[in-house]
């Protein structure tokens, strides 16, 4: 997924600050499943009929910042699946500036239903695990 990097991500010296790469990627997992090339509208809503109420939560996340991205760069977010389980999914995710790699994370996503974790439907499991191999 391709952004650019706009006044309002940055600090008073231009450069973005750390927390608009966490925003950067969510961006990145929200459009995780179009950027597969599946249905997005028809996976979600054979979800809500087998887990109504049900949301994807970060669990953990470790991220490290390896250079700065600045004002009116264009960035790339790329997201790689890197395991599916039961009820969560493992991600790498990072923040290009071309060949660059500018902030790099892991992250380990939950499905909940109810305040609960649940299974992810089998639908939504295939797409995802897809991609991991």
């Amino acid at each position: 997924m391709r952004l650019r990097v706009y006044f309002e991500d940055t600090d008073a010296g231009g450069i973005v600050y750390h927390a608009s790469f966490l925003r950067f990627m969510e961006r990145g997992r929200t459009n995780y499943l179009r950027l597969l090339g599946t249905s997005q509208q028809a996976l979600l809503a054979q979800a809500r009929d087998d887990a109504p109420g049900f949301a994807f939560v970060v669990r953990s996340m470790a991220i490290d910042f390896l250079k700065p991205a600045l004002l009116d760069d264009v960035l790339e977010v790329v997201t790689t699946t890197q395991e599916v389980r039961g009820a969560s999914i493992r991600l790498f995710q990072e923040c290009r500036r071309g060949d660059e790699v500018l902030a790099a994370a892991r992250v380990r996503v939950a499905f909940i239903s109810g305040g609960r974790a649940r299974p992810i439907p089998k639908p939504l499991r295939i797409a995802m695990a897809a991609d991991a191999e």
